[in-house]
């Protein structure tokens, strides 16, 4: 009987932390150093992520303003949900025809905020950049 209570405990604490376990789906928004000229840093923009959940897997996009003020969107790729964790990838168009370059991010999901680690391919085959931002719960 023991052996049972214990099973049945545990089997209830599994599924209430997955139940409680905060949503990434929804839009968020984070600010990112722009480009200014000759790759040098810009103006912030502000970047908005667009998710949605279902199970363990994560899709959407990814806006940011791009130059002459259209959106760039970016599908978000490879997402996984993990408890409070996610993970995905962005891929980038390389500029003039170049290969593309994909940024690879990992967050913490809270009720109305996501930490974010951002990491991107270094510049001319250089090392790779890690940014954090914090992403919030857009209202609109």
């Amino acid at each position: 009987m023991t052996k049972k209570l214990a099973f049945v405990s545990t089997l209830a604490l599994a599924v209430a932390f997955v139940v409680f376990a905060a949503d990434p789906t929804g839009k968020w928004t984070f600010e990112q150093q722009g480009f200014g000229r000759g790759g040098g840093g810009g103006n912030p923009v502000t970047v908005t992520l667009t998710l949605q959940a279902s199970g363990s897997t994560l899709t959407g996009s990814m806006s940011r303003p791009g130059r002459g003020g259209d959106p760039m969107v970016s599908e978000i790729k490879n997402g996984k949900i993990d408890g409070d964790t996610i993970t995905f990838t962005t891929e980038q168009a390389g500029r003039n025809g170049g290969a593309p370059t994909t940024s690879t991010y990992k967050g913490t999901v809270k009720s109305d905020s996501i930490d974010l680690e951002i990491t991107r391919p270094g510049r001319g085959g250089g090392d790779p950049t890690t940014t954090k931002v914090t992403a919030k719960k857009a209202t609109t």
